[in-house]
């Protein structure tokens, strides 16, 4: 990719974006849903979302946000990390990654957290060159209430 890659916080004006992005990941989502979830992220303190931009042209978006867990030290949490299917491969991830990590990072979280579907294959491969490390295998549950 020949042009600089930046990274800022993401606005309204994404949100069209992100639901493309995720709908390429396997993940459909409406618009009036990605809205009112960058609103609920925007307002709470510990949580970020991020786009990646080249030449004015979104490609990427992040999500981090501090996860506390009884178990584990408490951290950060990737809660996704999507690329233009035509930018994948290109090094855009790097860019809304380690904005992810910094932002964690400025919060005094030490530990990151990642957790990706297990089909995505090319993903792990980006989060192992990214210097994560596979610690776990596990399955999601999910039970609609209401």
């Amino acid at each position: 990719m020949g042009s600089a890659i930046s990274v800022r916080s993401a606005t309204v004006d994404d949100v069209a974006v992100i639901v493309r992005l995720s709908a390429e990941l396997g993940y459909p989502v409406t618009a009036i849903e990605v809205a009112n979830r960058l609103a609920a992220a925007h307002a709470a303190e510990r949580h970020a979302v991020l786009v990646a931009e080249v030449a004015g042209r979104v490609v990427g978006w992040a999500r981090v946000h501090y996860s506390l867990l009884i178990q584990a030290p408490p951290g950060a949490e990737l809660g996704g990390l999507g690329v233009a299917e035509g930018d994948r491969g290109a090094g855009v991830g790097r860019s809304p990654l380690a904005a992810a990590e910094d932002w964690a990072q400025s919060r005094e979280h030490h530990i990151t957290r990642i957790r990706s579907r297990t089909t995505r294959r090319p993903a792990h491969g980006f989060y192992l060159n990214a210097g994560y490390q596979k610690v776990k295998t596990s399955f999601t549950f999910e039970k609609r209430l209401g």
